[in-house]
């Protein structure tokens, strides 16, 4: 199946009614219309850094409130697919330098995607680290690796955002993009239009406003997954930047 990054935003996303949320659950039923069964979707996660690379192995992983400040209901929002430890054992047999972790849960830059895509809960539900000790050029390596194991009925989702800065953030509902921002998605979009991975993989160096776009790097390198995974033509699926200083572009790889 190929795999997609869809930005998250901010967890308020996970219970709002917007254009961001219509498209994930309209993606969602794409993924029904589809022939071939999803057996389980794995997330890189750009809420779980680690030293070395793990993929969650719990088969009833706990939902993670990796937030504070928030509305209550959001709080009160269960989300709470099984896992896969039989996926999450593969992976690892494949490739011995991801360690299974039986008992970390997922946190909300899988579940407040997935609730929209498979709002049923019924679809297993892993979560892969980033390895904080990895260059970029490593994270699209182990992609490739991934995309070699050749498992079926598998969605690979990388969770992030291409534009994000926090400390810039502008929390009015329909606030502009900053210009910088606006710049720096654009830049980002034309690059997976043309089919540049080798740009995108070496945007710390080549990507205008890199530093302002991406003042901490975890948030762009669950794309890094899906980019090293494939080799065909990449597709925008969906574009917007929420907050002045968040994009939500989303994208898919063949």
């Amino acid at each position: 199946m190929k795999p997609y990054f869809i930005g998250h935003g901010s967890p308020l996303n996970a219970i709002a009614d917007n254009a961001y949320a219509r498209f994930l659950r309209e993606l969602g039923r794409r993924f029904e219309g589809q022939g071939e069964k999803i057996e389980a979707v794995v997330v890189f996660s750009a809420h779980w850094q680690t030293r070395g690379n793990k993929i969650t192995g719990h088969a009833a992983p706990p939902q993670i409130y990796d937030f504070y400040g928030f509305p209550d209901g959001l709080y009160r929002l269960k989300y709470a697919p099984p896992g896969s430890p039989a996926v999450a054992a593969a992976i690892a047999a494949g490739l011995p330098e991801i360690a299974v972790d039986p008992a970390r849960g997922i946190d909300h830059a899988a579940w407040a995607v997935m609730r929209h895509l498979f709002p049923n809960a019924d679809v297993p539900l892993l979560e892969m680290s980033l390895n904080a000790d990895f260059s970029f050029e490593e994270h699209f390596a182990l992609g490739r690796k991934i995309a070699g194991l050749g498992l079926r009925n598998v969605l690979f989702i990388g969770s992030g955002n291409l534009v994000h800065n926090l400390y810039e953030v502008d929390f009015r509902d329909g606030a502009p993009a900053f210009d910088w921002a606006g710049r720096a998605n654009r830049w980002v979009r034309e690059r997976i239009e043309a089919g540049d991975r080798a740009a995108l993989a070496d945007a710390e160096r080549s990507m205008p406003d890199f530093s302002r776009a991406a003042p901490t790097t975890e948030h762009f390198i669950p794309a890094l997954y899906v980019l090293g995974m494939t080799a065909g033509p990449l597709t925008v699926e969906y574009d917007e930047i929420q907050n002045g200083s968040v994009s939500m572009l989303a994208f898919s790889g063949e």
